[in-house]
């Protein structure tokens, strides 16, 4: 007993000194960019994220507030126009009612400041505006009052802010402010608020009784230059030979494109690897994709774009996944790509997969690709056993921290589909992800997948090969010369392809 009551003596200790031990810690600038600064503190595993992020009480509160309420009596709504030009637009109007209003006394020096205040307010995201105008930031996490913003960095990984918001009723302001302006609703009897907003950010919002500490606010920025298969290799996700047998997958030579799910949990990169097989489908193809929340982002001509709709207020004019799924079918489509499966627009999929539909993507959530399975044949989705055999690949992906290299996205199994005597599905494994080298590793077994790529192109396996080492050599060079934008890499990976056919 003597033993426990030590620990726990010095863990009262620990935390003693800890209270005031950020303040006093060496501070080490990691990085400064645009306004932003990145600190460690020694002691702390996690890196402090800060910013100019001013916080209104008492006077100052009141006149922004009285300021916001005069200017949503007086101004119009401004639609049409970018963010920056309603920004303008906004400050010059709301500058104006402040010269027009002598009796808020503000001094003329301080006139700027309350117009850019009240534009921030009115139409960003209150104290964590500057935040979500850095693209380098995955996610913006609000935990609720007196509690310490958080930032998921496409850098440096989980990061604490110094953006706090000390009164619940000011996160419930820009809670309320985001679902107006989508025309959704959020409220007590409906404390659930999960979509899109139109510069593609993903944006979860709950409110008390269900988030027991005060409102919350989750956004999901919509990343403005989208990863390309150059930067998963130059990052790690995936090394050039699988990246090069994903391209000749996706495409099929033209003959026969393999159907593909991407699987994984949240936040590994399903989304973003997905996007990345998708800017291999050829240019002529009709692709039809169909998500819950938007997120894909193709350099495609042919491309129609589906989202789901939530029940109005009234419970009425849900659109689902499956809805979209079946209506796809109707419009004769080359490729269907399906955000996330999760329930009955699985089965229809797949059944679309059994009629002659290759090239289907998709993405899943599951650990490894044996559950992948799994979680087909089970509820909600139910696909039979029987119709899991047009499933050609599973790519497995896994957000991993990494001791050395801290939070890292890797590709941890390549995985093919095939077919048993009795009719069932089953799987084999052509590459997996080896944690002490980081890298892909062959397994050495045959690919099905290339077997029948060979019978309806009439290759032989040498030709295979040299296809594949030829799509290698082009990814290599482009990873050397620092071609990463995505339709750059798109624009030549198409081009290849033409040339090949021409040649032929």
């Amino acid at each position: 007993m003597g033993y426990l009551d030590s620990l726990v003596d010095q863990a009262k200790q620990v935390k003693t000194e800890d209270e005031g031990a950020v303040s006093e810690a060496k501070k080490e600038l990691v990085e400064e960019y645009e306004g932003a600064k990145i600190y460690r503190f020694s002691g702390d595993p996690v890196l402090h994220y800060e910013v100019h992020s001013p916080h209104f009480r008492g006077a100052e509160k009141k006149v922004i507030k009285s300021l916001m309420n005069i200017a949503i009596g007086v101004l119009p709504p401004i639609r049409d126009l970018t963010q920056k030009e309603k920004e303008k637009r906004y400050f010059k109007e709301i500058r104006k009612i402040i010269d027009e209003t002598p009796e808020l006394n503000l001094p003329e020096n301080s006139k700027d400041f309350y117009a850019k205040s009240v534009v921030r307010e009115m139409i960003g995201y209150g104290i964590i505006d500057p935040l979500t105008r850095d693209d380098q930031l995955e996610e913006i996490m609000v935990n609720g009052p007196n509690k310490d913003v958080y930032v998921y960095h496409r850098k440096y990984g989980s990061m604490k802010t110094n953006v706090v918001f000390y009164e619940d009723e000011d996160i419930r302001d820009v809670i309320d402010r985001i679902a107006r302006n989508i025309g959704r609703r959020i409220d007590t009897q409906v404390p659930i608020l999960d979509a899109r907003l139109p510069d593609g950010t993903r944006v979860n919002a709950t409110l008390p009784p269900i988030s027991l500490d005060g409102a919350t606010l989750t956004l999901r920025k919509f990343r403005q230059d989208p990863m390309s298969v150059v930067d998963l290799v130059k990052v790690g996700t995936m090394d050039l030979e699988v990246a090069a047998f994903l391209w000749l997958a996706t495409d099929g030579l033209g003959v026969k494109p393999a159907n593909t799910l991407i699987s994984g949990g949240t936040a590994s990169g399903k989304t973003t690897t997905l996007n990345v097989l998708c800017s291999f489908i050829p240019n002529r193809e009709r692709v039809l994709s169909i998500e819950d929340t938007a997120e894909l982002n193709l350099p495609l001509e042919h491309w129609l774009r589906f989202e789901v709709r939530p029940p109005s207020m009234e419970g009425t004019g849900e659109i689902n996944m499956n809805d979209l799924v079946k209506n796809a079918l109707r419009m004769r489509p080359d490729r269907i790509i399906v955000g996330e499966i999760r329930g009955a627009e699985g089965y229809t999929m797949f059944a679309a997969m059994n009629t002659g539909h290759s090239g289907s993507l998709g993405t899943v959530h599951a650990n490894s690709a044996r559950e992948t399975l799994i979680r087909l044949l089970s509820p909600p989705i139910s696909v039979p056993d029987i119709m899991l055999t047009a499933l050609n690949l599973i790519l497995m992906q896994n957000r991993i921290y990494d001791r050395r290299k801290g939070s890292i996205r890797r590709i941890t199994e390549l995985a093919e589909i095939i077919p048993t005597k009795e009719g069932k599905a089953d799987l084999q494994i052509l590459y997996s992800w080896d944690p002490v080298k980081d890298e892909l590793i062959k397994t050495g077994r045959e690919s099905v997948y290339l077997s029948i790529l060979k019978h309806f192109t009439g290759m032989t396996d040498e030709e295979i090969n040299a296809e594949l080492s030829a799509r290698k050599a082009v990814l290599e060079k482009l990873v050397k010369n620092n071609v990463r934008k995505l339709d750059d890499v798109c624009f030549i990976t198409h081009k290849y392809l033409v040339e090949k056919k021409i040649n032929k």
